[in-house]
Formats: C-alpha cells, structure tokens, sequence
C-alpha cells in the first residue's frame, strides 16, 4: 500500500535547511516510508509527552522527522531536523 505523503510548511523550511547528505539520506528513506512507515530501517516510533499523538522516524544518526497519520493512507510529514526540532512543536 502506497501512502499520501503532504508536507507541512514548516517541514519544507526544516528540509532546506538540512546538510546535503541529511536531504540525501531523507529521500532514500521516503522511499521505504511512502511504502511501509514501519520499515525496521526508519526505526519509526511514537512520541511522548507533549507530543504523543505523533510519531518520528530516524533520517540518519542526527536527524529525524516528525509526522502524524491523517487517515487510512495519508501521513502529514510536520518537521525534519535535529532533536531540536521536539522543541519546536
């Protein structure tokens, strides 16, 4: 099952302001999400406290990005950065 990626504003500004090989890296790692969020290699997992309705998969060793189910086959893809970006929120 594919699924309906949309990107929040604020995950677009977070995406240009990744280093070259975190945009890499993001979009090999979309691939696996758009087709399994759950793929043992984006260690998907959910959040706690203050944002515990949402969920983050691991980009590589430093970044991370934050998103929400929508319904059945949509993800709402909220930000992508550092763990910085938990702050945000």
């Amino acid at each position: 099952m594919l699924f309906k990626i949309l990107y929040s504003p604020e995950f677009k500004k977070d995406y240009k302001k990744l280093p070259l090989a975190a945009r890499e890296q993001l979009k090999l790692k979309g691939a696996l999400f758009e087709i399994n969020p759950f793929h043992p290699r984006l260690r998907t997992h959910k959040l706690t406290g203050k944002l515990r309705e949402l969920w983050a998969f691991l980009v590589d060793f430093r970044h991370r990005a934050i998103f929400e189910f929508l319904d059945n086959d949509e993800i709402l893809l909220l930000r992508v950065g550092d763990h910085s970006i938990y702050r945000k929120k």
